[in-house]
């Protein structure tokens, strides 16, 4: 790649100064000796080429000066300008100013050439980029596949879900519509006037004597009702008594109040507060 920025800049700038010492040799050539023109024809492209040689060698060194750029650009304005004036004074001008600009030209090439070689890489660099670029790449296009895989493992999820879920509500609305048949002929059937005497008519033979009672199942949940208690009798004072000495005494020493109502109670007998204490009372 150095070459190849290289040989324009320099083949260009052998053209420009080969053309601005002949301009200059036949521009002056007739108002002073050739050899005076010869050597300020020389003198402008030695200093440029001084300026030229002194600029790269700052670039080799990593270094620049703006007064050396500066002056290698005046030279080649100076270049230029000789150019173009002699290109004014010819009767074809067109033909001497299309290669005025070559001076100018040449040392953009220069420029070029310049700005090239302060952002040019080593070879290993640029592998090293080259690898690091590819590395990229390859886990995009895995994190890339890695997401579509997800996406196409999930949408096949939520579609088995969905038709599972279909498939369970249908069932569930199949068996609703079967049971409310059975429970619709079932109430029919119980509600019907000819469904006891006919299910007496076939069971008597079976139990004589018997009058069974058929009832059919009704709709809906039923909780059994408990037996009602019925309440003990209530206890007489004498009797009332009795028990409360019989628990005072049955320890040694004598039970409190507190402990024999407890025992009283734990007992399962029944009796108000007042009936009680007016026993202890009396037996106490």
């Amino acid at each position: 790649m150095r070459v190849k920025t290289v040989l324009p800049a320099v083949a260009m700038t052998a053209v420009s100064m080969v053309l601005t010492l002949a301009v200059v040799v036949m521009w002056l050539g007739g108002a002073m000796p050739w050899l005076v023109a010869l050597v300020v024809g020389l003198g402008i492209d030695g200093g440029w080429l001084a300026t030229l040689a002194y600029e790269r060698r700052l670039a080799a060194q990593g270094d620049h000066s703006p007064t050396v750029t500066a002056v290698g650009w005046g030279f080649g304005l100076i270049a230029t300008g000789v150019l173009v004036a002699h290109a004014l004074a010819e009767e074809s001008a067109g033909a001497w100013l299309a290669v005025a600009w070559l001076p100018v030209a040449a040392k953009a090439l220069w420029l070029v050439h310049g700005l090239w070689e302060r952002t040019a890489l080593t070879p290993s660099a640029l592998g090293s980029i080259r690898g690091i670029q590819q590395e990229a790449r390859d886990e995009a296009a895995v994190a890339r596949a890695r997401l579509r895989a997800e996406a196409a493992t999930e949408e096949t999820r939520l579609t088995a879900v969905t038709q599972a879920g279909a498939r369970v509500a249908r069932v569930q609305a199949d068996t609703a519509k079967t049971l409310s048949r059975a429970w619709s002929t079932l109430e029919t059937a119980r509600n019907g006037e000819g469904t006891a005497t006919a299910l007496t008519s076939v069971t008597r033979p079976v139990t004589p004597g018997v009058a069974p009672r058929w009832e059919l199942p009704v709709w809906g949940p039923t909780d059994p009702v408990p037996p009602a208690l019925e309440p003990a009798p209530a206890l007489t004072d004498a009797a009332l008594d009795a028990l409360v000495d019989d628990i005072r005494t049955s320890e040694t020493p004598a039970l409190s109040y507190r402990e024999m109502a407890t025992r009283f109670r734990a007992a399962g007998h029944s009796a108000s507060e007042v009936r009680l204490r007016a026993a202890w009372k009396r037996v106490a």
